[in-house]
């Protein structure tokens, strides 16, 4: 058998690997562009039905993305909204029944306040939304006051998103649980170092979802 056979013989298969890789790659594509529209385009306003709850819990909440969602993520009136942030809120502002817990979520003696806030409410929504960041990039041995600044981070953006696990009050079988996560969690980002190693809450979400899968109706990163 000369070469020339063989190419003709492998022809076809070749022909079908590649028809069917192109249609994988082009049916992925199209899957992936049209999740994207409807979850930034269309949106899902009935993923926060009243069914899930009467409050919905953001931390972080005083400025920057928590600010905002605590504005987009209301649930329908009468239903209410929880807010744990530095700055109080007010009735005013949102149309529905506020409640503001300040804390600063640097300091681990911190949840006994919480959970005693949170003790009672038919919770739906958790929006895990507190992080703290650099002031400016800087390499990791001259970051003044290092030790100070890595358990301050590290109480911010990791213990902040475990203690609200076991402040919550009991499961019941829905609810929606979202962890702010970050780009620089993503890959490794020089001169930031300890935040890049901080705000990659995929995994742990991941293997929590596993855990309570029973219960939690959604858990996103």
């Amino acid at each position: 058998m000369n070469v020339e056979e063989m190419i003709r013989r492998a022809e076809t298969p070749l022909f079908w690997v590649g028809a069917f890789t192109v249609a994988f790659l082009t049916l992925w594509l199209l899957y992936r562009l049209l999740t994207g529209f409807r979850i930034w385009v269309l949106g899902n306003g009935e993923l926060l039905s009243p069914k899930l709850g009467k409050w919905a819990v953001v931390t972080g909440a005083t400025d920057g993305i928590g600010k905002s969602y605590a504005e987009e993520v209301r649930l329908p009136d009468p239903y209410l909204f929880n807010f744990f942030h530095r700055k109080a809120m007010t009735h005013e502002q949102f149309k529905v029944e506020t409640k503001t817990i300040a804390v600063d979520f640097g300091k681990t003696d911190i949840y006994p306040k919480i959970e005693a806030g949170l003790t009672g409410l038919e919770i739906g929504v958790l929006v895990n939304n507190v992080g703290v960041s650099y002031p400016y990039p800087e390499y990791y041995l001259h970051i003044p006051d290092l030790d100070n600044f890595i358990t301050n981070m590290i109480n911010v953006n990791m213990t902040s998103v475990c203690q609200f696990y076991i402040n919550l009050p009991p499961p019941r079988s829905k609810g929606v649980i979202l962890n702010i996560s970050s780009a620089s969690g993503m890959y490794p980002v020089p001169l930031l170092t300890v935040y890049s190693a901080t705000k990659d809450p995929e995994l742990p979400s991941r293997l929590l979802y596993c855990e309570k899968i029973s219960y939690l109706l959604h858990l996103v990163v």
